[in-house]
């Protein structure tokens, strides 16, 4: 599929932090809002925060619900790692690497938003892992790696 935009609707249990969050924290762009929603504009992408009663519960882990982007250079990667450090977000996970001296190493990150969604933030060495390389089994962590809340 060409020429479309991902769509994404997620709960927030505050749209004022989720604002703080995407726009000031991630760089996102700001959409329509109103009381109960807000949109943003995450590398060109749809994203719709829509506010509900109480913070959602947190995961035990980053399974099996999180969201993210995938840049396309180790430096847009990491220069996203440095500005969530700058700009005190939560890392739920800190940057490392994934899957080292393989055809699907990577280099990943999580955030978690202030209504506990968690975002990953990744950049594949070979490009070719990012929908291919399907002669490996592994996709994802197992077991997951201990949960971490840690400020950037």
């Amino acid at each position: 599929m060409k020429d479309v935009l991902f769509h994404l609707a997620f709960p927030t249990h505050d749209v004022a932090a989720a604002k703080r969050f995407y726009v000031e924290g991630l760089g996102c762009t700001l959409g329509r809002e109103s009381r109960h929603a807000v949109t943003f504009g995450l590398a060109g992408h749809q994203l719709v925060a829509h506010l509900t009663p109480g913070p959602p519960p947190s995961q035990p882990g980053i399974y099996p619900r999180h969201f993210g982007l995938v840049l396309s250079s180790q430096e847009a990667w990491q220069a996203l790692v440095d500005q969530a450090k700058a700009k005190g977000l939560m890392f739920y996970q800190q940057p490392r690497v994934r899957f080292p001296g393989t055809r699907i190493e990577h280099r990943t990150f999580f955030l978690e938003d202030p209504s506990h969604n968690l975002l990953e933030f990744k950049h594949y060495t070979h490009e070719t892992a990012i929908f291919g390389e399907r002669d490996y089994g592994e996709v994802g962590d197992s077991p997951e790696p201990a949960r971490r809340h840690e400020e950037g």
